[in-house]
């Protein structure tokens, strides 16, 4: 047997040069919120919108808050889902362009820190990973002190642990003082798919 007969065949089908991306769900938490306009419109768009690339499994109820931060301003509502996105088609740093794209074809203007907007759109968590980059930081920075993300988020998910935390979200939730601010209200959005 010469040498060349020992040596496998190296020639590469059309098959083996194909690349095979493969499908990888990542759970991911995002926050709503809005105090312009037709308020309760303005969460189902933004529903609606972020489906085109979240597969929205659960949404918990809308909340009506006070202004955090900057008070002489009209009451939120808000509310956090619960997706899954293809990590391999869409990073943490991908997610953050949709949603601010989200954000921009809807009207938001960002003129006053903390200010009025028409739509808020904040990614609390993608899977568990932790992202620490100038304009992005995973899990969101304020998660622990704002009672209008942590109510919501405790309906939907309870026993959730942040990455870098030790206490559930309805732990976290607790410890809050100004958690009865926060008002559950009967606006479902049934109208959004």
């Amino acid at each position: 047997m010469s040498l060349k007969q020992s040596i496998p065949d190296a020639r590469l089908t059309l098959y083996d040069c194909l690349l095979v991306t493969q499908s990888i769900s990542t759970t991911v938490y995002i926050a709503l919120g809005t105090n312009l306009g037709d308020r309760h419109a303005n969460l189902v768009n933004a529903v609606q919108r972020l489906s085109e690339r979240i597969a929205v499994r659960e949404r918990s109820s809308v909340y009506e808050t006070e202004a955090a931060y900057v008070e002489a301003q009209p009451s939120f509502l808000n509310m956090v889902l619960r997706g899954e996105i293809d990590s391999a088609t869409l990073s943490p740093r991908d997610l953050l362009r949709f949603v601010n794209e989200v954000e921009r074809r809807m009207g938001r203007e960002r003129l006053v820190r903390y200010g009025p907007r028409l739509i808020d759109i904040d990614i609390l968590m993608y899977g568990s990973q932790q992202v620490m980059e100038p304009d992005l930081i995973i899990p969101h920075p304020r998660i622990i002190e704002r009672d209008f993300v942590l109510t919501p988020l405790r309906e939907i998910a309870p026993d959730l642990i942040l990455p870098g935390q030790q206490l559930t979200v309805a732990e976290l939730a607790r410890r809050l003082p100004g958690i009865g601010k926060v008002l559950r209200i009967d606006a479902p959005l049934d109208d959004v798919p």
